[in-house]
């Protein structure tokens, strides 16, 4: 018998009588790859052109002079950002999207600050 007496009382599939979806969590909290945030800051940009170049996140760190930490911070928010979910998935979206230039290859003329 349907929950709420033997109708389902309006309820929409896929959501639970207390508005959640009944999609597992994982899929729910998982970012959307088609619907990533390009909001990156200068500093993002400027560490995914170090993760680029195959630098650690602690070889960043020391070439930035900011801590190992806070280097793990920006390459997370990056992942968020972006919606890769490693260091090759983030540099294929960044040769994508015009971030990054490898060797000439799917390079773009962005506009000079000045």
């Amino acid at each position: 018998m349907p929950e709420g007496g033997g109708s389902a009382g309006g309820r929409q599939p896929g959501i639970s009588p207390a508005g959640r979806t009944d999609a597992p969590r994982a899929e729910r909290m998982a970012p959307s790859f088609s619907q990533p945030r390009h909001d990156l800051s200068e500093r993002e940009v400027e560490i995914i052109e170090l993760v680029a170049t195959g630098l650690t996140n602690q070889e960043i760190a020391l070439r930035l002079t900011i801590s190992k930490r806070t280097v793990d911070n920006h390459v997370s928010n990056i992942f968020t950002k972006t919606g890769a979910k490693n260091r090759v998935a983030l540099l294929n979206w960044a040769m994508d999207n015009g971030k990054i230039c490898r060797d000439g290859f799917n390079c773009c003329s962005l506009p000079q600050e000045g």
